[in-house]
């Protein structure tokens, strides 16, 4: 539920600020709020179960997600939309990192694989369907409706977890200080951060002042932040020394390139589909489907694969494969057919299946029970920030690049260039014919448009290939992740 929220929400957007009467700008804060409060949540997340309680934590943040959800689908103004939806991201910021945890703890080592193969279905099938249920639920029943779904799935969710999940003694055990200097400095920080990367774009980066303004404010706050955590206080809100594991800081620095590679892949190839071949929303969904199958059928059997093969072979194998998918999205044109749509997104769900899993288990197998809610949340937030950066990079630079393509391609878009002289006489005759009024202007519309989509195709291409590249970039953190030890092989854990 979590996991497809954030990204039902943006095949909405067009009919919310239509039904809203908003202008495009403003409407897309409502995605950006809904990050920013998720984001902020997701490394205090071990913090507020020490404060109170992980399995209350937990509960409480499916009741405020729900409810939440409720009053979004209620909205009547964009004010009110912006708050619900802020309240939503809160709820739903320490559901991930508090999963895993529970995860963690409830199977031995060596089923461990197995439980965040079948966990990750959801974490990364989720973003993949979020986009084609969002548009049925959206042109069906109203944009209203994606949010009124959760309410039935969030009352569920929180009677299972009353009736079977436990609440273990150490948490229980355990209360903290409030860090109040430590969650000033993050949530100053992170907001500065991702409203930067989420309107940036739109502010023309860094001709702008604010986003020279966030950009150092974000700065400086983060640095303070670091600084603060690990040498100003003795009961930190985020526990940043975790990172002193060299495995855990390797898992999360790789969980940081996926997030960059998944949301852009999920930005990029639904952008591709409809502007240069013409898709619309439903048919790029379910052009994006086999890679959800796909990853569907490969989890358990990739969790399975991990006590086989350890983390070493299977992520590694994940990028490359994942890489050789970007390369060949790579080399589409505005003539692609489905088949060739068809294979890449075959191969990446291969990819990601055999990524997630390994790395996600990995990267938490050395890392102690009591620390386990710092390390999801950790590792979460850097996932969720990679995804941030990796959507707005790729999205400056496939703009920028399609202008600099169209205006290389328009230098011989001129009658002293044969070819073009005689394309263009051509359509112009073919007017002529029809009886046109505009014969020159049409014509050269139509050259233009011609020019405009090529220009997008070779953009999209160099972006593509940036990706596959970039995923082969972090291979040599693979040597500092360690399998989990078998419950056979390890101490005793005394109750």
């Amino acid at each position: 539920m979590g996991a497809i929220d954030s990204s039902i929400i943006n095949v909405a957007l067009p009919q919310i600020q239509a039904s809203l009467g908003v202008t495009v700008t403003e409407v897309t804060w409502v995605s950006t709020a809904y990050l920013i409060s998720l984001s902020l949540i997701m490394p205090l997340t071990a913090w507020l179960g020490t404060r109170l309680g992980r399995k209350n934590v937990y509960q409480a943040c499916l009741l405020i997600f729900t409810g939440a959800s409720v009053l979004a689908g209620l909205s009547s103004s964009l004010s009110s939309l912006l708050a619900a939806r802020f309240i939503q991201g809160a709820g739903a910021g320490a559901l991930q990192p508090t999963e895993q945890a529970i995860l963690r703890e409830t199977f031995p080592v060596e089923e461990q694989g197995l439980a965040m193969g079948l966990y990750g279905l959801a974490v990364m099938v989720g973003p993949a369907v979020g986009p084609t249920f969002g548009g049925w639920l959206t042109d069906n029943f109203g944009w209203r409706w994606i949010f009124f779904i959760n309410l039935p799935i969030g009352i569920i969710g929180w009677w299972m977890v009353r009736n079977n999940v436990p609440e273990p003694a150490y948490i229980r055990a355990q209360r903290t200080n409030i860090d109040g200097v430590g969650i000033g400095l993050l949530s100053v920080g992170l907001c500065s951060l991702l409203v930067m990367l989420e309107q940036g774009n739109q502010w023309d980066w860094f001709n702008s002042t604010a986003v020279w303004v966030l950009s150092g404010l974000a700065m400086a706050c983060l640095a303070s932040f670091i600084v603060w955590e690990l040498w100003g206080t003795r009961t930190p809100a985020v526990d940043l020394r975790i990172l002193k594991n060299a495995s855990f800081a390797a898992g999360t620095t790789l969980g940081g390139m996926l997030g960059v590679v998944l949301f852009g892949a999920l930005f990029l190839l639904p952008l591709f589909l409809e502007d240069v071949l013409g898709y619309d929303a439903t048919m790029s969904g379910l052009a994006l489907m086999p890679r959800s199958l796909v990853m569907l059928v490969m989890m358990p059997f990739t969790g399975l694969l991990y006590n086989a093969l350890g983390p070493k072979v299977l992520i590694g194998s994940g990028f490359l494969v994942t890489s050789w998918s970007m390369y060949a999205m790579g080399q589409f044109t505005a003539a692609s057919d489905p088949h060739q749509v068809l294979i890449p997104q075959v191969v990446s769900g291969l990819g990601f299946a055999l990524i997630f899993v390994a790395l996600s288990t990995t990267t938490l197998a050395g890392i102690p029970r009591e620390r386990m809610s710092a390390a999801t949340g950790l590792y979460n937030l850097v996932r969720q920030l990679g995804g941030s950066f990796g959507t707005a990079i790729f999205a400056t630079m496939l703009e920028n690049d399609t202008q600099r393509q169209h205006a290389y391609l328009a230098v011989n878009a001129n009658l002293s260039h044969a070819p073009f002289q005689q394309f263009y006489g051509a359509m112009r005759s073919f007017f002529l014919s029809q009886g046109s009024a505009q014969a020159s202007q049409q014509s050269l519309a139509l050259v233009n448009g011609i020019v405009s989509q090529q220009a997008s195709v070779l953009a999209f291409e160099h972006v593509f290939m940036l990706v596959a590249v970039l995923l082969l970039v972090p291979f040599p953190l693979l040597w500092l992740l360690k399998p989990a030890v078998r419950r056979s092989d390890a101490a005793p854990v005394l109750e």
